[in-house]
């Protein structure tokens, strides 16, 4: 791990009082971690303080003014990010931060742009859940690989690693959870390399804290179409598609 690239984790946190303290104390031990951007998305429940009260000089705590959404969260915290590699880890315990160097792997080791952790190759373990949620997902997907010419198989994963240079100027237009398909049609329009790796998944259930429900998926379904028909004429989006093939 001599001379690799350094790495940003960005943790979105909303009312995770019960699992941001084993997440934050997880990355903090990683040494292929090296920066962990930490923003709150105004919880109502004990999460701040938990965050506040866990020191390491790795730790960088962001508090939204006020609850505004995944995305929103992630916006601020590439903001803040300083690191080679960013990759996103979700607050809550559905993914295991053992298994982030698995999705770093491919960038550090100069193969991949942009990796994507996904829960439907060949994986350690995952949680039987809700089978409407999987078509769900594999819909989404479906869609998505139709209007971008792309084989991926779990566009909505949390595990998205990028090198800095791709993932920092993206404009992030979307709300809540939209942010996962705009992510991915921007990408698709970029000659980069793009990689997936399977990972673990314990999903939780809605009375454990599950957030996603049957609108986040409708929005989804808008957004896939609105980012890969509509969104990249739009002047920011095509401003970043240009300075970064520009730049290439």
């Amino acid at each position: 791990m001599e001379n690799r690239p350094t790495v940003s984790v960005l943790v979105p946190a909303y009312n995770e009082e019960k699992t941001i303290a084993t997440i934050l104390e997880k990355l903090i031990e990683f040494e292929h971690i090296d920066e962990i951007i930490v923003v709150d998305d105004c919880s109502t429940d004990k999460t701040e303080e938990i965050i506040k009260g866990i020191t390491s000089p790795k730790i960088i705590h962001h508090c939204m003014k006020k609850n505004s959404g995944k995305t929103s969260a992630i916006r601020k915290a590439k903001e803040l990010a300083t690191k080679d590699i960013i990759i996103i880890q979700d607050a809550d315990l559905e993914y295991d931060p053992e298994e982030l160097i698995d999705v770093l792997s491919p960038i550090i080791q100069g193969k991949a742009d942009v990796v994507y952790g996904s829960r439907f190759l060949v994986k350690k373990a995952s949680r039987v859940l809700y089978f409407y949620h999987y078509i769900a997902n594999k819909g989404l997907t479906f869609i998505s690989n139709f209007l971008t010419n792309n084989n991926f198989t779990d566009i909505e994963t949390c595990y998205k690693a990028f090198r800095r240079e791709i993932f920092k100027p993206m404009p992030l237009t979307s709300k809540g959870f939209g942010m996962e398909v705009e992510i991915t049609a921007m990408i698709s329009k970029l000659n980069i390399r793009i990689f997936e790796v399977p990972i673990s998944y314990y999903g939780r259930t809605y009375d454990e804290g599950k957030k996603i429900g049957t609108t986040d998926g409708i929005m989804a379904l808008f957004y896939i179409l609105y980012y890969n028909l509509v969104a990249h004429h739009m002047p920011v989006h095509k401003k970043f598609i240009q300075m970064f093939k520009a730049n290439r």
